[in-house]
């Protein structure tokens, strides 16, 4: 296709001319459907010392274990609440946890194990207007700050990729799928990209899947850290990277489905990017470009694209790119609670071969997705299937 790439290899760094497939497994005459477990914002404690999700997940692991028609399994981040600490032991608790998975795990950070973490709430600290220093939170014996490198945003973001991504293209979990980084593959005109070790793509059942690192809240761009006056520079540079090669790993899904010839496409991060929060939309401007970008790809795809985050908690399954969308969340019970027009968050979009699922995630019980796709189906949009996808919410029981 004419652009450069850098395929980076065990042994060697090799420079390449074309684009380097997606691993695939399509879908063969007569093959099962593939069915997927997602779940993300789990578990969750409401203080640092709350365990009950904690221990209630080896449970529910099991539940999805015990799903014969799950393959694979998908969190789309947020490890822990923002009332709980950002420490190294944490996360590599969640890691063991996750050896519990009889299937391949696909893991897109969320804000809470990295973002966030500057927050006193989560162990890092608050800015003082009188020393122009940061207070950090510290341990009462050891006086040392409590957070992983005091909160610091991106020595956890750091965190998180030496424990859940040690090697580009693995997977979590049992078994083993091969996915392809952008750290094993990136355009050598950005030699950062290679970081984004998070960043994965692969196919199944001609539907080509991808991971975004988008942090929910503002995608770090609205919260300044440790509640400074303004944002530095590494904070500012982190989100121009970041956003940068985000944009450049969604094109290139979408070049990849188009190339194989996908039936679908199905995006997978952690942001909500149309979830107020209590805010005005201005501070969710953060997300416009990846909504431009994934309404413009969407568009000339012309078939089914499918996203799936989590970060807002509450379930839901619309189309926010319509002009007409209406925006109604499922609050306890079951019953529907209407909140802003979506439409009027990001607007001026009529998108109609898109949809968006946010899974339930932070409270009991705890809930994942069993998400379908069935290369044989076209299914039209309802509200609980689309194109080659169908689902259905499962609770522990």
């Amino acid at each position: 296709m004419g652009r450069a790439f850098i395929v980076a290899g065990v042994a060697a760094t090799v420079i390449v001319t074309a684009i380097a497939s997606a691993p695939s497994a399509s879908a063969k005459p007569g093959e099962h459907p593939l069915t997927i477990g997602v779940y993300g914002d789990s578990p969750y404690g409401t203080s640092p010392t709350d365990t009950s999700e904690f221990d209630a997940n080896p449970a529910f692991i099991d539940s999805i274990n015990s799903d014969p028609q799950v393959s694979l399994v998908a969190y789309v981040g947020d490890i822990h609440s923002g009332k709980q600490y950002c420490t190294k032991a944490y996360d590599e608790s969640i890691a063991g946890l996750w050896t519990n998975f009889q299937d391949p795990l696909v893991y897109t950070p969320g804000d809470n194990e990295w973002t966030d973490c500057h927050k006193a709430a989560e162990g890092g600290g608050k800015y003082n207007a009188t020393t122009q220093q940061v207070d950090y939170v510290v341990d009462p014996v050891s006086q040392a700050p409590i957070g992983y490198e005091g909160g610091d945003p991106l020595a956890n973001l750091s965190l998180v990729r030496s424990i859940f991504f040690p090697r580009p293209g693995q997977t979590l979990g049992g078994g083993h799928m091969r996915v392809l980084s952008q750290a094993q593959v990136y355009d050598r005109a950005h030699p950062t990209d290679s970081q984004y070790v998070e960043n994965v793509m692969w196919e199944r059942n001609s539907v080509l899947f991808v991971t975004l690192n988008i942090p929910g809240g503002s995608n770090n761009d609205g919260d300044i850290w440790y509640g400074a006056p303004s944002m530095s520079s590494a904070q500012s540079e982190e989100v121009a990277q970041r956003n940068g090669a985000d944009l450049r790993w969604l094109d290139r899904a979408f070049e990849e489905a188009q190339a194989d010839h996908a039936h679908a496409v199905a995006i997978l991060t952690q942001a909500d990017l149309w979830d107020l929060d209590g805010k005005t939309a201005a501070h969710l401007t953060g997300y416009d470009p990846f909504v431009e970008s994934i309404a413009s790809n969407t568009t000339r795809f012309g078939k089914p694209v499918l996203l799936v985050g989590g970060d807002s908690h509450v379930y839901r399954s619309d189309n926010p790119l319509s002009p007409t969308a209406s925006c109604t969340i499922e609050a306890a019970g079951g019953t529907e609670v209407a909140c802003a027009s979506e439409s009027d968050i990001h607007p001026g979009y009529d998108v109609p071969n898109f949809h968006r699922i946010v899974v339930h995630g932070s409270t009991f019980p705890l809930e994942w997705l069993k998400l379908t796709v069935d290369p044989e189906a076209d299914n039209p949009a309802g509200s609980n299937s689309f194109g080659p996808f169908s689902w259905q919410r499962m609770t522990q029981q």
